[in-house]
């Protein structure tokens, strides 16, 4: 059967093969599945996929020969006891094919990326990595940080490890080169310089302070600066200030003079000294108690663009090597590869990586452990770096650990949590009204998995937080029944701000759902509205709580609260800010930004327009007679 989740790119022949088990775990179930699978595979490279009963992804696969890799998944007595744990699970398996080793390794990648498999060694990370870009399909084109899909023509320059490093390099760049930053919207409407321009930030070319020719000459200069070519800018600079002087201009001379100063500022403010290095990535892994961290540098034209340190997930009985190859391929799924990528060990399979890496990039990619010089020194800090980022993170995981551990004996859990979910509400008088959800685990808030609820049910009245409540947490369970329990998605503690009220209210809800096993907390203020820090829990027997003003436990529960209440208001002031700026024109079929701006200028406001006759719609600019038509129906036809 064809796989419709795997690319286009690849032309693999493809084949499913399934022996139906029962659900629950069984090690000669899954063996059972597996051989049958083996009878027919081909001594060929390509990718696997081990599924459960229910047909969700174990783990993603790939394999030099498919026939020889998956065999061995049927000699228990060799597999580790993780693995032995996954075959019992496995009731299906899924095989492609692929015409190499490098087009698996990719093909891997990409799919452990979409199904984000338990027994794969995970890229955690809920940002995409942040891009400088230089739009093409501009006169005068703005220099911008771009996260997500390249939708725009353009240079895109990056990776940077973060905003931080972008922001200050787009500082750098409006200092020297005085390129625009401003949205098209706003160009477009200037009839006077802004305030960059006063301050020599910008060339002001949205109000013609700066010619085409002119302002595509500092674009030069800004590619070639962001190439790492900062000492040719340097130089050009350079003359330039002198020519100024020698014509007596010293206002543009002292221009020059303090681009020449932002930039020697630039060049001696890198944290890293990445010279003559070129563009390289640079990885360096460390090891301790079980758990990794890799730190990376990302290095551009010999420039410093930041470091970022990682730390895989799902790595317990993980080989050292399988862990950096399996971060390299998910890493570089997301993120071009440079044409250098410097690693810090010898790895068996980096000729195949390398491959992939080039088959990624278009060009061709070298991976290399760096033995000395520059080169060497720089692998150096990154592995200083991986080491002490390691053990900041083992610090603070074993302080949250036994965070955790008080709060599941202050609530009377099982186990430390896993999963904290926690609920607030956010609204003005029942206006723009939603419901916010966060989660933390023990390595800390998981960004990527908040959400906000819309209230949209009709028997929901506007401002009742205890209605509010209750369509929520209906919304939210409403599929519990069909989730995994023991799964990544299933709450362990749920905290409710509110008191015994929202709490009852949550309670009926899950009650009426057939739930029974989640564990609620609300927590209200205390008698002074939480001024001194004496927060009351509620509890689903009735008993209430408070812990001493000092408590550890206390502290880490109100960062809880305090996270849920900034996400829930940064929430409603978006949708409050988007219904400021809703007009009755955007929901007319037809009438797109151009058209509603050009009503709006010849009426002056929307209720104009809902007022206005045939005629007077069929004399604004850019309306036909068809559409002045539809306008005036839509308006007065209801």
């Amino acid at each position: 059967m064809a796989d419709p989740n795997a690319p286009d790119r690849f032309n693999e022949e493809k084949a499913t093969y399934a022996v139906r088990g029962a659900d629950a775990p069984d090690l000669d179930a899954g063996v059972a599945a597996i051989r049958n699978v083996v009878k027919t595979l081909p001594a060929r490279p390509g990718v696997y996929r081990m599924q459960d009963a229910r047909g969700d992804v174990l783990y993603v696969g790939k394999a030099r020969a498919l026939k020889n890799r998956v065999t061995n998944y049927t000699q228990v007595q060799r597999l580790s006891k993780r693995l032995q744990r996954m075959v019992a699970q496995t009731r299906s398996m899924t095989i492609i094919t692929t015409n190499n080793e490098a087009e698996a390794l990719l093909l891997e990648a990409q799919l452990i990326k979409r199904f984000r498999p338990a027994y794969n060694v995970l890229l955690r990370d809920d940002k995409s990595f942040p891009f400088i870009l230089l739009r093409s399909d501009q006169e005068f084109p703005r220099v911008q940080l771009h996260r997500g899909a390249r939708r725009f023509k353009g240079d895109y320059f990056g990776p940077f490890a973060g905003a931080g490093q972008v922001r200050m390099t787009l500082n750098a760049l409006q200092k020297l080169f005085l390129l625009r930053s401003c949205t098209d919207g706003f160009f477009n409407t200037r009839d006077r310089p802004c305030l960059l321009y006063q301050i020599r930030r910008c060339s002001a070319p949205c109000v013609g302070r700066i010619d085409a020719e002119g302002y595509a000459e500092l674009v030069g200069d800004a590619k070639a600066f962001l190439q790492g070519k900062s000492t040719e800018v340097q130089a050009k600079l350079g003359a330039a200030m002198t020519d100024a002087a020698e014509r007596m201009d010293f206002e543009l001379a002292a221009v020059y003079r303090d681009r020449l100063k932002a930039l020697t500022f630039i060049q001696g403010s890198q944290a890293i000294n990445a010279e003559g290095v070129g563009d390289a990535d640079v990885f360096a892994m460390a090891c301790k108690d079980g758990q990794y961290g890799i730190q990376a540098f990302f290095i551009r034209g010999g420039q410093n663009w930041g470091h970022r340190a990682f730390f895989p997930a799902h790595t317990a009985d993980v080989p050292e090597q399988e862990v950096f190859a399996a971060f390299l391929m998910q890493f570089y799924e997301e993120v071009p590869p440079p044409r250098t990528v410097l690693v810090d060990r010898a790895m068996d399979e980096a000729e195949v990586l390398a491959d992939a890496m080039s088959e990624r990039a278009g060009v061709r990619v070298t991976m290399s452990v760096p033995q000395r010089g520059d080169r060497r020194r720089l692998m150096e800090q990154a592995s200083r770096n991986a080491v002490e980022a390691l053990d900041r993170r083992l610090a603070e995981s074993t302080t949250q650990a036994k965070l955790l551990r008080e709060v599941a004996d202050l609530f009377e859990l099982p186990e430390p949590p896993d999963r904290i979910e926690v609920y607030d509400n956010s609204h003005i008088q029942g206006t723009n009204a939603l419901g916010a959800m966060i989660v933390a685990g023990p390595e800390g808030f998981r960004k990527n998995q908040y959400r906000k609820f819309n209230i949209k049910r009709p028997e929901t009245i506007a401002g009742d937080d205890f209605g509010m409540m209750r369509e929520v947490f209906g919304r939210r369970f409403a599929n519990a029944q069909d989730e995994d329990r023991d799964g990544d998605t299933w709450p362990d503690l749920v905290l409710i701000d509110g008191g015994r009220g929202q709490l009852n209210a949550v309670k009926a809800v899950l009650e009426d759902l057939g739930i029974e096993d989640v564990c609620l907390v609300g927590v209200a203020k205390g008698p002074h509205h939480g001024r001194d820090g004496r927060e009351v829990f509620h509890l689903m027997d009735g008993r209430e709580l408070t812990l001493p003003v000092n408590s550890p436990v206390l502290f880490y529960l109100q960062r809880l609260r305090d996270e849920v209440h900034r996400f829930a208001i940064g929430a409603h002031r978006a949708k409050r800010s988007k219904a400021i700026g809703a007009s009755p024109l955007d929901e007319v079929p037809g009438i797109g930004p151009a058209r509603k701006k050009a009503l709006l200028m010849h009426f002056g406001t929307a209720r104009a327009v809902r007022g206005a006759s045939l005629e007077d719609l069929q004399k604004a600019p850019g309306v036909s007679k068809a559409m002045a038509q539809s306008l005036y129906d839509y308006f007065h036809a209801r």
